[in-house]
């Protein structure tokens, strides 16, 4: 292989951004050693995409996805190893890719384990060395030599150092931190982390009545009646609060503003479909209709049964019980307005080991953007989830982790 052989690149962890750096520093000639301190590498990218590895999106070039201190840091990197040369080195490796809704790229067989399982093949052809349950606790040395003690006491030697070691999210799959307390140690600053990809936990005393209950509606984040975000589909709610791919795609809002010690409204809209005159003249003709009928029980049929009395009570009807020709005007009117504009107080997120992401991490200020080298400890660089870069829903995370993996392997590997 061409290239300086002499030069061993050490990566910590064996993930998205690891795994790509690993091979990109390979593929310029460099000696390279993964330290992974799971049992296997890879664990995250099985999780990914419900087990399906929403790989990249076809948006993946807007800032406007990505977020942190500085979102614009990601730029260079994303450009240099855009979705095009994303795709052109997944086809390399064997993955064929298709596009879905909003723009979602994923592998064709729907098996995150195939892009996983060529990433390994690429690894083990083109010769990286990969030692697994080894924890790095400690990086020293400068430039051209710099050595990694492990936690039983090993040590490695490499010229150039990648920490690909993640964030703080989903720890059982790797990521614990310890990258952040690798990067402090060698005089990096940490933007304080908190969860974003996450569920949402909301105080209500009805939650256990009404979990397990899906609607296809939208929620809103709101800050003194202004909506911050916003996203439909497919909700959940759960016995602690509300879940499903909307609340997670705005769970980054909620979650920065409960970091800065703000408590965000949360806004359900369970009947999107109708304007409210024409919610309220259909409520108006449905109670006429079933007006014998119990007032809860004349929704069977319209929403959830069992979110029916829930409703009622929040529209301050006292009896659900009552016979349903017997609403008053102000009563339906109330019913419409939740029906549309049901606000919760997020109380708080579901913690680390349920986040898919971490928001905060290395300050990309002391951060080449154009090679992901340290401005600190040159020789030392930074790829994917470590970094203060975090994605919108859907393939953004994937993205930054191939493209700064990408960009600090073939750095690592030829500066």
């Amino acid at each position: 292989m061409a290239g300086n052989s002499s030069l061993t690149v050490a990566v910590v962890g064996g993930g998205a951004a690891g795994l790509t750096a690993a091979i990109s520093a390979r593929r310029q000639g460099a000696r390279v050693i993964i330290l992974e301190r799971m049992d296997r590498v890879g664990k995250k990218i099985l999780a990914t995409g419900n087990g399906r590895c929403n790989l990249s999106n076809t948006k993946s070039m807007e800032i406007a996805n990505y977020f942190g201190s500085n979102p614009r840091f990601a730029y260079s990197a994303l450009s240099r190893f855009d979705l095009d040369r994303t795709l052109d080195f997944f086809d390399e490796l064997g993955v064929a890719c298709k596009v879905e809704d909003e723009g979602k790229v994923f592998p064709a067989p729907d098996q995150a384990s195939s892009v996983l399982d060529v990433i390994r093949h690429e690894i083990d052809s083109v010769g990286v060395e990969t030692i697994c349950g080894a924890e790095v606790k400690n990086i020293t040395g400068s430039r051209d030599s710099f050595t990694l003690h492990l936690g039983d006491g090993g040590r490695i030697l490499a010229q150039r150092v990648i920490i690909a070691a993640g964030g703080r999210a989903a720890p059982s799959l790797g990521s614990n931190g310890s990258g952040h307390d690798l990067a402090e140690k060698l005089g990096h600053s940490i933007v304080a982390p908190f969860p974003a990809l996450v569920q949402l936990r909301l105080g209500e005393p009805y939650l256990k009545q009404i979990k397990g209950i899906k609607f296809i509606g939208s929620a809103e984040v709101l800050q003194g009646g202004k909506s911050l975000a916003l996203a439909e589909g497919e909700i959940l709610f759960t016995d602690y609060g509300i879940s499903g791919p909307p609340i997670l795609s705005l769970s980054r809002t909620a979650s920065e503003m409960l970091h800065r010690g703000e408590r965000p409204t949360l806004k359900v809209c369970i009947v999107q479909h109708k304007s409210r005159e024409e919610l309220e003249l259909y409520l108006s003709d449905r109670l006429h209709k079933q007006s014998r009928k119990s007032l809860a029980f004349s929704f069977v049929g319209f929403i959830n049964k069992r979110l029916a009395p829930v409703l009622l009570r929040e529209a301050g009807v006292a009896d659900v019980n009552k016979p349903a020709g017997q609403v008053t005007a102000e009563e339906r009117n109330n019913l419409a307005r939740i029906l549309q504009d049901w606000r919760f107080e997020v109380t708080g997120t579901n913690p680390w080991p349920s986040a898919q992401v971490t928001a905060g991490g290395v300050n990309v200020g002391e951060i080449n953007q154009k090679t992901m080298e340290s401005k600190i400890v040159p020789g030392i660089y930074f790829a994917g989830e470590i970094v203060d870069i975090d994605g919108a829903c859907g393939g953004y995370n994937l993205q930054w982790a191939w493209s700064s993996g990408f960009v600090a392997g073939e750095s690592a590997a030829t500066v």
